[in-house]
């Protein structure tokens, strides 16, 4: 791995959806500059990338891939993020210090949608991203339709930067729309120069005529020229395509095969001429390019027997070894090539850099020498989606869990863990199934931790139905004094919501007022287990009457006689099962509404309405009701439902009755749990 030079290093972003070959990309633009000596092949998949346990055992990445090198006396960092929408929080990390980002893509035209969570967020941050369309040589495709397809998933004009060449229906090489050079692919190989092949002459007039009239949308003087009918030189188009492409204005589209190498050497060298520096993205992120040190953390790691490591890039200013961030002084100072680090004495603006035992930074912080800057929040979990009831499987590895686990959720912060009081579980959220499954992977493979897991319960409660009138008479003797307490309680219902409430009517001290606190405390000992076993809400008792003995009463007398009332006064109050109502958003492309539907419908919802989601080009928010015991997986079918771009947001709403056969499922399942 050489070492950076100090002019302008730049970081490209390759990101995209699952299975696209980001990773097979990665490595053929490391094998392009020298820095790699293989490509990753299906009978050797894993080189440079997806070194983790967790990435081999499922055959995809996991976790970003991060590598330095020199291409051309540049210095060049990529930053290869996972297509899976469950893992969007890491790559919209790696977005805030990226100077650009290549999407690659497959040649489909139906997983066009597939785009739209990672061009969004591309679009949300400013970030200039070219398409690389990959596995070009898999089979015959039409440019254009693809071209139209992706374009519906951005928000941005996507722009043809070359056509291809045929040979029957295999591609064979491609026509630079600005230079009219034509190359032909060779596996494994630079391409070759050949003479701009006939059968593809009008296809190229035409496609360069569009990529003129695609920029003249954002130049008045290119504008002018075609309206005369002047052919523009190369030089200004290229300085259009930069100028375009740094403002975020264009995306431009070249194609390729990255597992062959072909188109590889093209989009390196657009990358090299066209990306933007760090100055650009220093000014984007709201960083004063010219001022002091300013590094920004994008990436948390704990790499073994090096401790934790700070994955940040400097924004602005310089720094050297045994110079301070937020006060604290980083053992190292490491450039990354995969799995690999070098230490390092120095580092500019624009290096990405490994700090080692930078304890108090987190993923998104800003770091100056003294101090941190404001969160701007770029880096701020998504609400979870999805959660699983955790325990150990060894009982004395209790201990250990919760710092294990702060490692895994310091990598990851879109995990998370809450406990639920009402339930008294352990809840361990994430982005969906294979989010949390990956990460009880990672503390298994990381600490030797077995951790079991189950679908959360159900917060059930109970209330009443009517008011009822109870009198209870507790008496004990057993040599000695005695125990003797009589109350007179009523129990009635209040509204949904109306929580509890405890009052007392007693007149001319038939309970004496030092024993009516133990009458509550009696009363809320039973509200935890009500008749059907669950929590009692929104019930008023009233004390009005009783009885007390000079010797024998205490507190604890009138506890046992106000709890017992209590008892027979819910079970004789008609009581009703509540389970509690989530308000749901779903935010689907509109061609699966119909999907969303039955899927709502499925889950005893109840649809509310549909109207376009803000900011978003054809796509709906379908707003409903969902009873939360139908709330788990629901990611995971709509994802199914939407080739997995489908998201929701849910919050608690209120408690509804539960009826008829329903009620009997429940407590079914409750027996059965608990047994």
């Amino acid at each position: 791995m050489a070492a950076a030079p100090s002019a302008n290093p730049r970081t490209a972003l390759i990101c995209g959806p699952y299975l696209s070959g980001k990773t097979s990309l990665l490595e053929a633009l490391l094998v392009e500059a020298g820095a790699l000596g293989r490509h990753a092949s299906p009978g050797n998949p894993f080189g440079l990338g997806d070194s983790s346990p967790e990435a081999r055992a499922h055959e995809m990445s996991t976790e970003m891939n991060v590598a330095t090198t020199e291409y051309l006396g540049d210095s060049w960092t990529f930053i290869d993020c996972p297509g899976s929408n469950e893992l969007l929080h890491e790559t919209r990390c790696a977005m805030s210090v990226a100077d650009v980002a290549v999407v690659v893509v497959e040649p489909d035209e139906a997983k066009a949608i597939t785009l739209a969570a990672q061009l969004r967020a591309l679009d949300e941050l400013g970030v200039p991203h070219i398409v690389f369309i990959n596995k070009m040589d898999k089979k015959e495709v039409s440019v254009k339709a693809l071209m139209e397809a992706f374009q519906s998933a951005s928000d941005k004009p996507m722009i043809l930067r070359e056509i291809p060449i045929r040979d029957g229906d295999t591609i064979t090489g491609h026509v630079d729309l600005v230079s009219e050079r034509a190359f032909h692919w060779q596996e494994n190989k630079p391409s070759s120069m050949i003479s701009l092949p006939q059968q593809v002459a009008d296809r190229e007039s035409e496609a360069r005529t569009e990529l003129f009239e695609n920029l003249a949308d954002f130049d008045d003087t290119l504008l002018e020229k075609l309206l005369e009918d002047v052919v523009p030189s190369n030089q200004e188009i290229y300085e259009n395509l930069s100028r375009d492409l740094s403002g975020n204005l264009v995306v431009p589209v070249f194609f390729g095969s990255a597992t062959n190498g072909n188109g590889v050497r093209r989009l390196m060298k657009a990358l090299r001429h066209d990306a933007p520096g760090v100055a650009a993205t220093a000014e984007r992120m709201g960083i004063d390019p010219s001022g002091e040190t300013r590094v920004r953390i994008f990436k948390t790691l704990h790499a073994g027997h090096a401790g934790k490591m700070s994955l940040g890039r400097v924004m602005s200013g310089t720094m050297s070894s045994g110079d301070t961030l937020n006060k604290a002084r980083p053992a190292s100072l490491n450039r990354l090539f995969g799995a690999k680090m070098e230490i390092t004495q120095n580092v500019v603006a624009g290096d990405i850099v490994g700090f080692t035992k930078l304890d108090e930074s987190e993923t998104g912080d800003v770091l100056t020498h003294d101090d941190k800057a404001a969160d701007d929040g770029v880096c701020a979990p998504q609400a979870p989606l999805f959660g699983l009831a955790i325990k150990t499987a060894n009982r004395g590895d209790d201990v250990k869990l919760p710092e294990n686990l702060r490692k895994i959720m310091e990598e990851d912060p879109s995990l998370s863990t809450d406990f639920d009081e009402s339930t008294g579980e352990q809840i361990f959220q994430g982005q969906g199934e294979m989010h949390l499954k990956l990460g009880l992977e990672r503390l298994k493979n990381r600490s030797g931790l077995v951790v079991n897991s189950t679908p959360p319960k159900v917060a059930y409660r109970e209330t009443i139905r009517k008011k009822v009138e109870k009198r209870v008479r507790h008496r004990k003797q057993s040599g000695g004094h005695g125990e003797f307490g009589e109350v007179h309680l009523r129990v009635a219902p209040r509204p949904r919501g109306g929580g509890f409430a405890f009052n007392d009517e007693i007149h001319g001290g038939v309970v004496p007022k030092q024993y009516i606190p133990a009458v509550e405390a009696g009363v809320t000992d039973c509200m935890s287990n009500g008749p059907l076993g669950f929590p009692v809400v929104d019930v008023e008792v009233t004390l009005f009457d009783g009885k007390f003995h000079a010797v024998d009463s205490s507190e604890m007398a009138f506890r046992k006689a106000g709890g017992q009332a209590m008892r027979d006064g819910l079970g004789d109050a008609r009581p009703v099962l509540l389970e509690p109502m989530n308000k749901v958003s779903v935010f689907v492309p509109n061609q699966f509404i119909a999907r969303i539907q039955k899927i709502v419908l499925g889950r005893r919802g109840q649809i509310f309405g549909f109207e376009a989601k803000e900011g978003w080009l054809g796509w709906d928010e379908v707003t409903c009701q969902i009873p939360a015991a139908e709330m788990q997986g629901l990611i995971i079918e709509i994802r199914s439902a939407t080739m997995g771009v489908g998201s929701f947001e849910a919050t608690f709403d209120h408690l509804q009755e539960v009826s008829g056969e329903d009620v009997a499922k429940v407590l079914a399942e409750v027996a059965e749990a608990t047994a």
